[in-house]
C-alpha cells in the first residue's frame, strides 16, 4: 500500500514550523538521510519484504519509482513502475508497506530525503533485495 500523510506549515514573524502532527511515528526503529552526488545519478533498485518505510523530504524534491513485488525468488520485469515525486512544497510524508522496491533521482540539486525504517539495522542484511536499473521496463 502506498499512501501519504499530510502535513502543513505554521508560519510568524520568527519564522516557520513544518509539521506533519499526524504521523504515527510508534512503529519507527531507525532512520537515515539520502543525498545524492548529483542530479543524474538514480539510487535503486532496493526492495524490502518485510520493512516498511516513510519518506520525507527535507529540502528540494525527489522522484521516487516504486514497484510491488510479485514474487521474491525471481521478480517479474514487467510490474507497473509507479513514479511520485516529493517535495519540499507539498510537505508530507510517504508510506510504503512491505513489499516494494524503490528508485530515487534527486531533482535539485542539494536535495536531502529522509527515510524511517520499521525495522533495527541488524535486520538489513536479511531483507535486502536488489534489481539493476533496468530491471523493470513498465514505467507509467
Amino acid at each position: 500500500m502506498i499512501d501519504f500523510i499530510k502535513g502543513g506549515i505554521a508560519k510568524d514573524d520568527r519564522g516557520q514550523i513544518r509539521f506533519v502532527n499526524d504521523f504515527d511515528m510508534s512503529l519507527v526503529k531507525r532512520f537515515y538521510i539520502i543525498k545524492n552526488v548529483d542530479l543524474s545519478l538514480i539510487r535503486g533498485w532496493r526492495a524490502h519484504r518485510v520493512e516498511q518505510r516513510w519518506f520525507y523530504v527535507l529540502s528540494g524534491s525527489f522522484a521516487i519509482d516504486t514497484v510491488k513485488i510479485d514474487n521474491w525468488e525471481t521478480a517479474s520485469s514487467d510490474l507497473p513502475v509507479e513514479r511520485l515525486v516529493l517535495s519540499t512544497d507539498e510537505n508530507r510524508v510517504l508510506h510504503l508497506s512491505t513489499g516494494y522496491a524503490t528508485a530515487f533521482q534527486a531533482l535539485e540539486e542539494n536535495s536531502e530525503l529522509l527515510v524511517f525504517s520499521d525495522f533495527g539495522i541488524e535486520n538489513a542484511p536479511k531483507d535486502d533485495y536488489t534489481y539493476p536499473l533496468d530491471y523493470f521496463i513498465n514505467k507509467k
